[in-house]
């Protein structure tokens, strides 16, 4: 957890946009690592890797469920004051950044994310979501373009 943690949570996160439901995620995903036989693990990256896909997958359950509700990053306390506080930063973007990547839909939100934030390659994405890798690319084109859009 000490070495993944940061990153699984950020999935969780912006997988779901609502703390108490991406706690949930982040804690069900080490669970089953807790569980999971480490001996099947070929290298650290792969353990990476394994953690994200899991998040992922438990992410998108979620948000099938009937009893799913929106809630801005901000209301949920996940946003660093000083980051987002227009006093303390004037002139930062980080809120309209934000809100630019809450408005996405998943997929691009995940894919865009994981490219630009946490350094995945396409194919990696393809793997972590298990879609092709052409689809992954288009993906992050369509999710840039909006981001684009979105803070013109």
């Amino acid at each position: 957890m000490t070495r993944h943690g940061d990153t699984v949570w950020r999935v969780c996160l912006v997988g779901l946009r609502h703390r108490d439901d991406a706690e949930d995620a982040f804690q069900d995903a080490f669970m089953r690592y807790a569980l999971a036989d480490t001996a099947a693990f070929a290298s650290e990256e792969h353990r990476k890797a394994w953690l994200i896909r899991v998040a992922t997958n438990r992410c998108r359950d979620m948000r099938k469920a009937a009893h799913r509700k929106n809630e801005p990053l901000e209301a949920a306390g996940d946003c660093p004051a000083r980051s987002c506080d227009p006093h303390t930063q004037p002139g930062s973007r980080v809120r309209e950044v934000l809100d630019a990547m809450s408005a996405l839909d998943d997929p691009p939100r995940t894919p865009v994310y994981l490219a630009l934030y946490e350094g995945y390659t396409a194919p990696e994405i393809s793997e972590l979501m298990d879609a092709p890798v052409n689809t992954v690319y288009s993906w992050i084109a369509r999710g840039k373009r909006l981001l684009k859009e979105a803070l013109q």
